[in-house]
Parts: C-alpha cells; sequence; structure tokens
C-alpha cells in the first residue's frame, strides 16, 4: 500500500488511485437463449431422484429390518415351540414314571396281600383240623374209657361238651396267634392230665395185681389146711 496513495476529494466525492478491473456480464451469443427454467426443472428433477432415492434405500433398509424381525419372532417361536414340546415329552415320561412306580407299589401291595391272606388260611386250616383232630381224640377216649370214668372224666367229658367252637375264621393274625397260644396251652394241660392218669392206672393195675396175688396165696394156703372158699370175683 506504500506505493499507493489515496485522494479522496470530500467536495467532490471522487476517488484517485489504482483502478480495479470491474467483472462483465458474459455475453450471450446471439441467436441463442437460456431457459431458466428448463434449468430449475432439470436441478428439481435431480433433486427429486435423489429424494427418491434415500426414500428407496429407507424403505428397503426397512423392509430387510421388518423381514429380521419377523425372522427373529419366528426363531422366538420356535425355540418357545420347542421349549413346550420339550416340557410334554418331560411330563409325559415323568407321569409314566409315576404310574409305573404306582403300578408296582400297587402290585406288590397284592402280592403281600394275597401272601398274608394265604398265610392266615392255611394257619386257619392247621387250627381247623388240629380242633377236628383233638375233639376226634376226646371222642376216643370217653368211648375207651366207657361207662367207668372218674369224677375228673366226667368233669373233663362235661367241658369238652360244652367247649365253644375255635370260631377262627374272622380272626387276624393277633388273634390267630392268641388262639393257637390258647389251644397249645389247653393241649398242654390235657397232655399233662392224660399222663397223670396214666401213671395213676399203673398204680392201680400194679396194685390190683399185689392183691390178686395176696388172694391167690391166701387161697392156696387155705386149700393146704381145710376147706375153704373164697368168694367174690375180679374182673
Amino acid at each position: 500500500l506504500n506505493n499507493r496513495r489515496k485522494k479522496y476529494t470530500e467536495y467532490e466525492g471522487q476517488y484517485e488511485g489504482p483502478l480495479v478491473t470491474q467483472l462483465a456480464a458474459p455475453k450471450i451469443p446471439e441467436g441463442e437463449r437460456v431457459d431458466f427454467d428448463d434449468i430449475h426443472r432439470k436441478r428439481m428433477e435431480k433433486d427429486l431422484l435423489e429424494l427418491q432415492t434415500l426414500i428407496d434405500v429407507h424403505f428397503e433398509q426397512r423392509k430387510k429390518e421388518e423381514q429380521e424381525l419377523i425372522g427373529l419372532k419366528e426363531r422366538i417361536e420356535s425355540r418357545r415351540a420347542e421349549r413346550a414340546e420339550q416340557q410334554r415329552v418331560r411330563a409325559e415320561k415323568e407321569r409314566d414314571r409315576q404310574t409305573r412306580i404306582a403300578e408296582e407299589r400297587q402290585r406288590k401291595e397284592d402280592e403281600e396281600a394275597k401272601k398274608r391272606a394265604d398265610d392266615e388260611a392255611k394257619k386257619k386250616k392247621v387250627l381247623s383240623n388240629m380242633g377236628a383232630h383233638f375233639g376226634g381224640f376226646l371222642a376216643k377216649a370217653e368211648q375207651r374209657r366207657g361207662k367207668r370214668q372218674t369224677a375228673r372224666e366226667i368233669k373233663k367229658k362235661t367241658l369238652a361238651d360244652r367247649r365253644k367252637p375255635l370260631a377262627i375264621e374272622n380272626l387276624r393274625e393277633d388273634g390267630l396267634r392268641e388262639r393257637a397260644k390258647e389251644m397249645w396251652e389247653w393241649i398242654y394241660q390235657l397232655e399233662s392230665e392224660k399222663f397223670d392218669l396214666t401213671e395213676k392206672m399203673k398204680r392201680q393195675k400194679y396194685e390190683i395185681n399185689v392183691l390178686l396175688n395176696r388172694i391167690q396165696h391166701a387161697q392156696k394156703f387155705k386149700k393146704g389146711h381145710g376147706k375153704g372158699k373164697v368168694g367174690g370175683r375180679w374182673k
């Protein structure tokens, strides 16, 4: 700016200094016209094309996202259905297992109940046979003794006639055990009485034989010393 000097005359309003080159408007060739509407239209078409491209890209991206979302929902539903099927299969297997356990438990209970019933039936049969045999034994013993009975034998016969039946049809295991114990004690008592009677009969037989020998000896003695007769006869 040192090489430039500017003068300005306040009153004249003139500027003195180096002149700046002014731009001139381009000259339009003769015979041609500029169509600004066409230029504007083309620019609008370009903008619309770019906007349409952006819209298409947006909708394409949105369509892709929607498809991905649909696929995700389908996978979720598929997994949910798969889990539901797995749970159904597990529940069915568990029901089958519980059913088998219940059937096995019921089968064992039925077998045990049948075994207990068979055992009770066998026990009842044994006790019934025992009672029948024992009754027959008493009857035969009474027949052998005949009319010559002692007071104890008469009492025993009366008790045997009045004895109650076993009545074990409705007894359970504990009742059968108690009845068997009573029968055993009864049989033991009768066997003891039988043994006592047998020993008593042996002693009586021995005493009778001793008396017979004495009578025979006395008869022989009287025959040797004089006539005599001993009356009476032992049966």
